[in-house]
C-alpha cells in the first residue's frame, strides 16, 4: 500500500484565506492536467491571518509534484 502525503502551501496577511482558496483552484487544474490518481484538496483558515492550500498525493508520485509546484511544507495523509 502506496502512503499519501499531503502537500501544503502557507498563505499569511488578512488576505490569507481568499489566497488559499484561489490557490487550490489552480492546485485542481494541476490535478486534472497531469493526470494524477488522487483529487483530494482543500484549504483551511488556522486564524485570521494563516490560512493553508493543500493536495494528497500518492508517495511515488510526491517528488516530481513536488519539484512542479514548490509546496512550502509536507506530511503524512491519514484521512
Amino acid at each position: 500500500m502506496n502512503r499519501k502525503i499531503k502537500l501544503i502551501w502557507d498563505f499569511r496577511g488578512p488576505d490569507a484565506h481568499k489566497t488559499a482558496e484561489h490557490h487550490e483552484k489552480h492546485l485542481k487544474e494541476y490535478i486534472a492536467l497531469q493526470a494524477l490518481h488522487l483529487n483530494i484538496t482543500g484549504h483551511k483558515a488556522h486564524s485570521t491571518m494563516h490560512s493553508i492550500a493543500f493536495m494528497v498525493v500518492e508517495e511515488d508520485a510526491m517528488i516530481p509534484v513536488r519539484d512542479a509546484l514548490a509546496p512550502h511544507r509536507g506530511e503524512i495523509y491519514e484521512g
